[in-house]
């Protein structure tokens, strides 16, 4: 029944702490799900990550630990506690393709379930990371696909949209973490904490956007940046802008504070200039590209010490629009009314975070992003467009005297 309020036929059990974990990694990145895990005391046994420059970055990072290449090569994976999937969301996002789950990059998934069809006991946890745009693909297709896959192999799910700001980071990155289990019960673990969506901050100086956009939306972020993608509708990986409203100028961050925004060390990814030409739009890519590390580190302390969670869930059925939070097993599906902050890390505004010197956006990219906005039917924030043609005219001014 759509929108029927009902508690599970089996109670959630109160849970326990449990040991660290051992985890294989397939379609690794650069490591922020492993980081994150092994900030919480789990160890990763395998990972397994085909481009060559993440390759790279993964030996130089993680020097111990096995790492294979094309996930379509590999016959078994090695015996694991937890298995972790970041698959390409290129042919799901709305700055990539499109394409759907079936699509060359994101279609890999099915390797996924491939590798832990043979055995009914191992991995006892699946965890799947993705974009949000995952459920509204195709009327949610995707989502539908991953769901159908894992109820095959006797899997009871969960699946939760959460914000990166939630983790103190100040960039409004959403994300999919779905959890999934033969033996154990995912929805303490995603459910357990919920510290509702917070106030923007007050007196804000800082507003990320997408100067790469401006025709069908901005990324608009207070006090933040939008998500760090690994490329744009211009078709190269390049960093949101940022407009500091007082100055009236408009910059780019700096690739470092870029690797923080993603909760890395700096130059986590310097590794590639030792390999590869072009290092450092390579470096934007796979920065784009990771999974955030305080995200995945707070996933693994609830692995360890999940909280209690007994409702309420609203049944749906199964053609409904998927919810940001939901659960199922056997083909029944479940919402849950959980926010996308699951906690509230000490959050330090954008302005106060950057640490290494901005770029400024030059003549072409501003005057190129305020000719999208005059031919876009958008509304903008308060004062946005003023210092923007502002902007414009002063770099113009600076370029003639500099003539």
């Amino acid at each position: 029944m759509v929108g029927t309020e009902r508690q599970t036929i089996d109670p959630v059990e109160v849970p326990t702490s449990t040991p660290p974990l051992t985890t294989v990694g397939l379609f690794a990145g650069i490591g922020g799900i492993e980081l994150g895990l092994h900030a919480s005391g789990h160890r990763t046994v395998m990972l397994n990550e085909i481009w060559p420059p993440a390759q790279t970055v993964l030996r130089e990072r993680f020097p111990d630990i096995v790492i294979t290449s094309d996930v379509r090569e590999l016959q078994a994976l090695p015996d694991a506690d937890l298995v972790a999937a970041g698959f390409p969301c290129t042919d799901l996002s709305q700055a990539g393709r499109t394409r759907g789950i079936g699509g060359p990059q994101s279609g890999l998934v099915e390797n996924l379930f491939r590798l832990i069809d043979h055995d009914s006991e191992h991995p006892k946890w699946v965890l799947i990371e993705n974009v949000p745009f995952l459920l509204q693909l195709e009327r949610g297709d995707g989502m539908r696909y991953l769901v159908d896959r894992l109820e095959d192999l006797r899997f009871r799910w969960a699946y939760r949209v959460v914000d990166v700001r939630a983790f103190g980071l100040p960039q409004r990155r959403r994300r999919v973490l779905m959890l999934a289990s033969r033996t154990e019960d995912p929805r303490p673990v995603l459910f357990g904490e919920d510290a509702g969506i917070p106030n923007d901050p007050t007196d804000p100086k800082a507003f990320g956007f997408f100067w790469t956009e401006g025709l069908r939306g901005l990324g608009w972020a207070v006090e933040a940046l939008p998500t760090l993608k690994g490329g744009s509708t211009i078709g190269i990986p390049s960093p949101p802008a940022i407009w500091f409203r007082d100055s009236g100028d408009f910059v780019t961050p700096d690739l470092r504070d870029a690797e923080r925004l993603q909760g890395f060390d700096v130059d986590w990814t310097e590794p590639v200039h030792r390999y590869h030409k072009r290092a450092v739009g390579i470096r934007w890519k796979l920065v784009g590209n990771a999974v955030a590390v305080p995200m995945a580190r707070w996933l693994g302390a609830q692995l360890v010490s999940p909280k209690t969670y007994g409702g309420p869930f609203v049944e749906q059925s199964t053609d409904a629009k998927w919810p940001t939070a939901a659960w199922g097993e056997a083909g029944r599906r479940f919402g849950v009314p959980v926010s996308e902050w699951p906690t509230h890390a000490r959050y330090q505004p954008l302005s106060a975070f950057l640490q290494y010197p901005t770029k400024p956006l030059s003549l072409r990219a501003i005057s190129g992003f305020r000719s999208r906005t005059d031919r876009s039917g958008l509304r903008f924030p308060a004062g946005f467009l003023e210092a923007v043609r502002s902007y414009e005219r002063r770099m113009a001014s600076a370029g003639e005297r500099a003539a």
